[in-house]
């Protein structure tokens, strides 16, 4: 708000009336600075604390994808789980999304791929993503209508000892392939582990 000041009478042009003015004007310049002074503060203020706000605020961590690709020499592109686990199925027909096969001791070897998310992305995927619901609570990843599993002899990202895989639970054989991410059949690639007999007919002596 600007200051008004009001003159003494004095004659105007005397040696007094031109000393009073100079007083004046200097007040006036002093009261103006100062209120110029207070406006800039309060604004870098309000600038500094919108910018500390801004560096304080937490940012988002980018969810972690549960469902990827890689390129696998002799087998092809492949799904692998977040930590780069190669993912099975069985051939067709033996298993469905609505009709899992693979319980009790088959599951000591072939893994479900699970997910506790909502929202599943298959964004980068040629293929549909998609999950059901088991008994127990556990929610097990499908692709293209077929369920996912990793393989327990598969110790280290890369791996895919259980592509062409056959074994045997409760009376029912499996063909296990990698799966591809354009649905067609996984190559050859590196020979599987040998199994050996055991008791219960699955192929995993020792196991």
């Amino acid at each position: 708000m600007a200051a008004t000041y009001r003159l003494r009478p004095r004659t105007a042009g005397t040696p007094d009336a031109r000393r009073e003015q100079l007083k004046v004007l200097r007040r006036g310049a002093a009261v103006s600075g100062l209120a110029a002074t207070a406006m800039l503060a309060a604004a870098c203020g309000s600038s500094s604390a919108n910018t500390a706000s801004g560096a304080s605020s937490p940012k988002v961590a980018a969810a972690k994808t549960a469902v990827t690709t890689r390129k696998l020499t002799g087998i092809g592109t492949i799904l692998v789980n977040s930590a780069g686990m190669t993912i099975y199925t069985p051939k067709s027909p033996v298993e469905t999304a609505g009709n899992i096969k693979c319980t009790g001791s088959c599951l000591s070897f072939w893994l479900p791929v699970t997910t506790s998310s909502a929202h599943l992305d298959s964004s980068g995927l040629p293929g549909k993503l998609a999950a059901i619901h088991l008994s127990g609570g556990t929610t097990q990843l499908t692709y293209n209508g077929r369920p996912l599993y990793t393989f327990r002899l598969d110790t280290a990202a890369g791996q895919a000892h259980g592509n062409n895989y056959t074994d045997s639970f409760n009376g029912i054989t499996f063909h296990w392939q990698a799966v591809t991410a354009n649905g067609k059949p996984a190559g050859a690639g590196a020979p599987a582990p040998a199994p050996s007999s055991s008791s219960q007919g699955s192929g995993y002596g020792g196991y």
